[in-house]
């Protein structure tokens, strides 16, 4: 997921220094929206594996 939104950051800078505005802001929501996605997920998955981890150890 993180490389997708590095790729929709990419396509959001070359439009915008194209002059594209509208695709730029498009690609600029969907980068954002991916990335924080991806930094939930990895928030999610790490708490779980700390409460596997303790689980394990009792």
């Amino acid at each position: 997921m993180l490389k997708w939104a590095l790729i929709f950051a990419i396509v959001a800078i070359v439009a915008g220094a194209l002059g594209f505005g509208g695709i730029a802001g498009a690609s600029a929501g969907i980068a954002k929206i991916l990335f924080f996605l991806f930094v939930v997920g990895f928030l999610v998955f790490l708490v779980m594996g700390l409460m596997a981890g303790r689980k394990m150890t009792r």
